[in-house]
Formats: structure tokens, sequence, C-alpha cells
């Protein structure tokens, strides 16, 4: 692939991602599969503000997609703090049993999620002569 088709793709996927931050996650917390995308017990409050963190991302990743590069920082920042949340999640899947569906849900969700945009971020910045 090459760095105008990488750009391409990428401008989907930040729009595509941006709509499940703001619209997705919710859904996914509330109603589609709370056990393995929130905490047990539940905690609301921190569902709240998670929740209102990530609509925020995912406004600023639409917005990203109409000069990717121009907001590569804002791409990247979201890459390397999906990578840090999941791991930590895993960390605590991992420790507390209560946890452990979110190793099927939101935990593979953000390390795809970093791997797709570092990838699409890496192919995008390449020199044609590379």
């Amino acid at each position: 692939m090459g760095p105008k088709a990488a750009v391409s793709c990428l401008r989907v996927v930040l729009v595509v991602f941006g709509l499940f931050f703001i619209f997705g996650i919710y859904a996914m917390m509330m109603w589609v599969w709370p056990e393995g995308w929130g905490w047990t017990p539940r905690q609301y409050e921190y569902e709240q503000m998670i929740m209102g963190v990530y609509a925020t991302l995912g406004v600023f990743l639409i917005r990203a997609a109409r000069d990717p590069l121009g907001n590569a920082s804002l791409i990247w920042f979201t890459v390397w703090s999906s990578v840090v949340h999941g791991l930590i999640m895993l960390v605590q899947a991992l420790v507390d049993s209560t946890e452990r569906h979110n190793l099927l849900g939101d935990v593979p969700a953000l390390l795809i999620l970093a791997a797709v945009l570092g990838y699409l971020m890496q192919r995008a910045t390449r020199s044609p002569a590379s």
C-alpha cells in the first residue's frame, strides 16, 4: 500500500473509529455487552467519564480525517494512549477474575484500533522512494 492509498484508508478509518467512539462505546457499555465493555460492579461515574472522553476524541478523529497528516500528533496520541489503556486493562482483567470478559471485549478492541491506526500512519508517512 502506497502513501496515497494509506491516507485514503486512514480518512475512512478515522471516521469509522470516530463514530464508534461517539456512539459505539456507549452502546457496548450499556446495551450490547456490558460485561465485556464495562467494569464489575457497575461504576456509572467512571463509565460516564470514559464515554465523555472517548466521545470527544471521536469528534476530533472525524475532524482529523480531512487532513490526517496535518493531525498526525492527534492520531499518534490515539495510537499510544490506546496501547497504554489496553495493556493496563489487560493486566487488571488478568488480576481480577470479575473482569475477564474484558479480555474479549474492550482490551482487544483498543489494541486492534492502535494497530490499524499505527499501520496506516506508518504507510501514509512513507516517502514514495522507500
